[in-house]
């Protein structure tokens, strides 16, 4: 059997160049145009034949030279719409895109996990199906619109893995099921009576409503959702007026509700719903709330985490595996876990240099986790086809 560890090793450096590649030139969701022809040429030069799926998306296949299962792995390929600050030669070109989540890093590591399938190809059984994805950063999910072009079509299991600063560098961060919530958001748009600064007794002040409402929310999770739960609410923007001495008529706040359970999830969103209408109507104004229902939570299937972690100790002493408490950060891999078995894990990145987290324009990797991912991807998609 070949050492997967000193092929890994090989080809590495190979990796990183298209890690730094991808960085250089990224696209934002849903124009990946560019990202998706380099993907395809770099496949082309394995002796694969890639498809275009999903206008901007790539699936390629590799049969292995015994049966088995069709083992799937995925990787998200768009980037953020940021103006990359981290000062490297591989800095972006594209002005107000960047690569600051790790999605180059993550084509990368699939990369190199299909040239090193391919030089096994002899020794596999089963068959490994690539899917390069667009569209993770943005609603509608790109997920989604891989699974109806077909992505999971007679596939039996999925793997998939995020670069994840939080989590240190040389750790495999794993969960047995909860692992990253439901990414949902709301807009409450709040109308009064506007005025004259000087006069408010004559206004009905929705920048004033709006204060009270931003409060008020923030008692649903300390007060409403059972302490027990997972439940995040959160304003992140309040927009009113522009003149300094003008009360406006309207406000809106923004923000953003994360939940694992669906039940929580309906409870969250009636209560925004009761709050903000509670509180209009007390104050003589009225409103109105948008939602955004974002993807699904991702829950890993347990025996499928447990083959990860499993893994992991066939890598050496170079990584570990940790069992780690959920995130309230979202991910779209939440859809192919709805429809096939599988499991999604972290690979850390976290150093005392590589401290900036995911979506700021600093954001960089440690490189050699591209090398720990391309380990344990092939490993684990070889023992899941194998299982």
């Amino acid at each position: 059997m070949t050492d997967i560890y000193k092929l890994a090793q090989k080809h590495h450096e190979w990796a990183v160049s298209l890690r730094r590649y991808f960085h250089t030139y990224p696209e934002i969701s849903d124009k990946e145009y560019n990202t998706q022809k380099h993907i395809i040429e770099e496949l082309k030069k394995l002796g694969l034949q890639p498809e275009v799926k999903a206008t901007t998306g790539v699936i390629a296949e590799l049969k292995g030279a015994l049966p088995g299962k069709t083992i799937a792995i995925r990787a998200d390929i768009d980037a953020l719409p940021i103006v990359d600050e981290c000062n490297t030669e591989y800095q972006s070109q594209n002005h107000g895109a960047c690569h600051a989540c790790g999605h180059d890093g993550h084509m990368a590591v699939l990369l190199g996990t299909i040239k090193m399938l391919v030089e096994m190809k002899s020794e596999l059984t089963g068959t490994y199906r690539f899917i390069f994805q667009p569209n993770e950063e943005e609603f509608p999910s790109g997920a989604a619109a891989m699974i109806a072009a077909g992505a999971l079509k007679d596939v039996d299991a999925i793997i998939g893995a995020h670069i994840w600063q939080p989590v240190p560098f040389g750790t495999i961060g794993i969960s047995y099921g909860n692992l990253m919530a439901a990414p949902d958001k709301f807009k409450i748009t709040i109308k009064g009576k506007g005025g004259h600064g000087s006069m408010p007794h004559q206004t009905v002040d929705p920048i004033l409503i709006a204060a009270q409402t931003v409060i008020a929310l923030n008692t649903i999770v300390s007060r409403n959702i059972d302490p027990l739960g997972l439940a995040v609410v959160s304003v992140g923007a309040i927009h009113a007026g522009n003149v300094f001495n003008i009360i406006p008529e309207t406000a809106m706040v923004e923000g953003t509700v994360r939940t694992f359970d669906q039940k929580i999830r309906e409870q969250a969103f009636a209560r925004i719903d009761e709050i903000s209408k509670g509180m209009c109507l007390a104050n003589n104004a009225t409103c109105q709330l948008e939602t955004l229902m974002g993807h699904p939570a991702i829950v890993n299937h347990e025996s499928y985490a447990k083959v990860i972690e499993a893994t992991v100790t066939e890598c050496g002493s170079k990584i570990k595996a940790e069992i780690i408490p959920p995130v309230m950060c979202g991910e779209d891999f939440s859809y192919y876990l709805q429809e096939v078995p599988g499991a999604f894990f972290f690979i850390g990145t976290g150093t005392d240099t590589i401290t900036y987290p995911h979506h700021h324009p600093k954001f960089d990797i440690n490189e050699t986790c591209i090398l720990h991912g391309m380990e344990l991807m092939t490993r684990s998609a070889i023992n899941l086809a194998k299982r």
